[in-house]
């Protein structure tokens, strides 16, 4: 457990060192915002789904979530280019209390960024119909981080250089985020697009979000954080296998 809480407070405090990284990741949900609650809300509202800010702010929450999680995992990728990694791998303890410490750490800081980001949807005029429904909104953002941290950690296990980072932000990240439903209803989407959100991790995620911020839902709350769970524990799993292979 000591691993793991030095492991922990070591990736905090990387994140809070870096004030550029802080205000940089602020800047792209700030820009949907803005563009896309303002750009679009008229049309949202004459289509009768009702005010498109208060829709659209779960889905970036979940959005600024998803890309700092991911990265903070593919941090490992840096860290075993530059030696940090061997220093704590060649540690006396087990890796699967390093790789837990790192991705605890990482989702830790992912969270911190989805409060931000929430704090940023106030300003724009989205409000929570629950103030009571706001712990169990940090929960989902800690679940929805836990996952993606672990999936990034996962990744990054695979890879020995930064070759493949385009690879993934390409074909993993953006899809993760456009098909999740975050920019739009899947109620009354087509068929196809509404099966492939199903199978988007991020989909529940957001829904989960949308269901404790705004009371908006189309998979129901206890579903949305039981499948959400159940998938953070195999990532978990998997993660650690993978991180256990990493030869030094």
């Amino acid at each position: 457990m000591n691993t793991i809480y030095i492991l922990w407070l070591r990736q905090l405090k990387r994140y809070l060192r870096s004030r550029s990284r802080i205000i940089g990741s602020i800047g792209q949900p700030l820009l949907f915002l803005v563009a896309l609650g303002f750009g679009l809300g008229p049309i949202f509202k004459r289509a009768g789904d009702g005010n498109y800010i208060d829709f659209l702010a779960p889905g970036v929450i979940a959005q600024g979530i998803l890309f700092t999680a991911i990265f903070t995992g593919i941090e490992l990728i840096w860290d075993r280019q530059f030696g940090f990694l061997k220093e704590t791998l060649v540690a006396p303890v087990s890796r699967f209390q390093i790789m837990l410490g790192r991705t605890i750490g990482g989702a830790t800081i992912a969270t911190i960024q989805g409060v931000i980001i929430f704090f940023l949807t106030l300003l724009v005029g989205f409000r929570p119909y629950s103030l009571a429904m706001l712990p169990i909104a940090l929960v989902i953002m800690f679940l929805t981080a836990l996952f993606f941290t672990a999936l990034g950690t996962a990744i990054a296990s695979t890879l020995d250089d930064m070759q493949g980072f385009q690879l993934i932000m390409n074909f993993l990240v953006l899809p993760l985020f456009f098909l999740s439903g975050s920019l739009f209803p899947l109620k009354g989407a087509p068929a196809l697009l509404t099966l492939i959100a199903k199978f988007d991790p991020l989909t529940y995620g957001v829904d989960a979000l949308r269901s404790s911020l705004a009371n908006v839902t189309q998979f129901g709350l206890v579903n949305d954080i039981a499948i959400l769970g159940i998938l953070t524990a195999i990532i978990l799993y998997i993660g650690s296998k993978l991180f256990s292979k990493i030869e030094i």
